[in-house]
C-alpha cells in the first residue's frame, strides 16, 4: 500500500512538472503578431489625439498584441525627426510620444517588426478614402509580399496583409455602402450637436486634384441625408471635386443660414486650423462668411471620436478574421 502511495505521488508531480514546463514554455514564447497603424501624419501636436486615440481604441480591444504608428507622409516624419532634436519643442511640448518624434513609415516599421521576429503583420489604414495614399500603401504591402526565398522557412512574412480605409475599398467581400454607412451611423454625435445649435453640417474634406476621390465623399453626404434627414449634410474638398464652391451653392439653394463646419479627415491638423478655420480671407470660414453664413468651427479630428475610432478597429477585426489571424 505505501508503495503505490509513493508511486502515485511521484506520477503526480511528473504531471504536474511537465505541464508546468509546456505552461512557461508557452507563455514565455516570443509574439509573433503585430499591427502597424498606417496614418498620414500631422505636424500639429493637438491634432496627435486624432491618431493616438485610434491606437488607444485598438489597444483596448487587443491589449496583448503589438502595435505601433507609421506615417505614410515623408515630409511630416522629417519634421518630427528634426523636432526630436530639438530641446527646446521637447521642453514645451512634453505630451508628444517619443514614438511620434521618432516615427517611420509603413516600410521601415514593417522591416523593424519582422527583424524583432514578427511574421504576421497586419497593417491598418487610417486613410478616410480609396485615394492617391492608400492605394501607395497597398503597393508597399504588395511589393513585400511579392518577395520569393528559396527556402521557404526563410520567407520574412508568414502573413502580410492591408486593411481598408474608413469608407472602404473595392470587392464584394466587404461592400463599401455598408461601410459608407457605418461611417454615417459612428458621426451621429456631429448630427446631435449640429441639430442643438439649429445648423446644417458642412464637412471639409481633403481630395485630391489628381485623382477621382469625390464619389465616396458625396456618397456618404447623400448616406448622413438619408439617415438624419432632420440635420443637411454637406461635404466638399480643399483639393478636387467636389469644391468648396459647390457646396455654397447648395447652401443657398436650400436656403441655409447657420452652418457646423468640421473637418472630414482623421486629425485636426494643418488644413483644419487653417484652409477650414484659419483667419485668411481664402480660409472656408472666412469664405463662408462672406457669403452670408453664420458659422461655427469645430475643430476636431475624426480620430478623436471613440465610435469613429472604433470603425478602424472592427476594420482590423475582419482583417484579421478574414486572414485566419487570432489577435490578443
Amino acid at each position: 500500500m505505501y508503495k503505490i502511495t509513493k508511486l502515485s505521488i511521484l506520477a503526480t508531480l511528473c504531471f504536474f512538472l511537465i505541464h508546468s514546463l509546456a505552461w512557461g514554455k508557452e507563455h514565455n514564447k516570443q509574439p509573433t503578431q503585430a499591427v502597424v497603424i498606417a496614418a498620414f501624419g500631422t505636424t500639429v501636436p493637438e491634432a496627435l489625439s486624432g491618431i493616438l486615440n485610434i491606437r488607444e481604441r485598438i489597444r483596448k480591444k487587443y491589449p496583448n498584441t503589438e502595435i505601433r504608428i507609421a506615417f505614410t507622409s515623408n515630409m511630416i516624419r522629417a519634421i518630427w525627426h528634426k523636432r526630436q532634436h530639438d530641446p527646446d519643442y521637447i521642453k514645451t511640448n512634453p505630451a508628444v510620444p517619443q514614438d511620434i518624434l521618432t516615427v517611420q513609415g509603413p516600410l521601415a516599421t514593417i522591416a523593424n517588426l519582422q527583424d524583432e521576429g514578427f511574421t504576421t503583420i497586419l497593417v491598418q489604414p487610417t486613410h478616410i478614402t480609396l485615394g492617391e495614399e492608400y492605394l501607395d500603401l497597398v503597393s508597399y504591402v504588395q511589393g513585400l509580399n511579392s518577395i520569393r526565398t528559396i527556402k521557404e522557412k526563410t520567407q520574412p512574412f508568414k502573413q502580410l496583409v492591408i486593411g481598408r480605409p474608413a469608407l472602404g475599398t473595392m470587392g464584394d467581400v466587404h461592400p463599401y455602402p455598408q461601410d459608407i454607412e457605418l461611417i454615417a451611423k459612428a458621426l451621429s454625435v456631429d448630427i446631435a450637436q449640429a441639430a442643438k445649435a439649429g445648423s446644417a453640417l458642412v464637412y471639409m474634406g481633403h481630395g485630391n486634384d489628381f485623382f477621382p476621390s469625390g464619389g465616396s465623399y458625396l456618397q456618404f453626404a447623400d448616406t448622413m441625408n438619408r439617415l438624419n434627414p432632420q440635420v443637411k449634410t454637406y461635404i466638399g474638398s480643399v483639393e478636387g471635386f467636389p469644391g468648396l464652391n459647390h457646396v455654397v451653392q447648395q447652401l443657398k439653394s436650400d436656403k441655409v443660414q447657420k452652418v457646423l463646419l468640421k473637418p472630414f479627415m482623421t486629425v485636426a491638423g494643418d488644413h483644419a486650423q487653417n484652409d477650414m478655420s484659419g483667419p485668411e480671407a481664402e480660409s472656408w470660414k472666412s469664405i463662408l462668411t462672406k457669403e452670408g453664413f453664420e458659422v461655427t468651427t469645430i475643430m476636431q479630428g475624426l480620430g478623436e471620436v471613440d465610435s469613429f475610432a472604433d470603425v478602424f478597429a472592427q476594420h482590423l477585426t475582419e482583417l484579421a478574421q478574414d486572414n485566419g489571424i487570432k489577435l490578443d
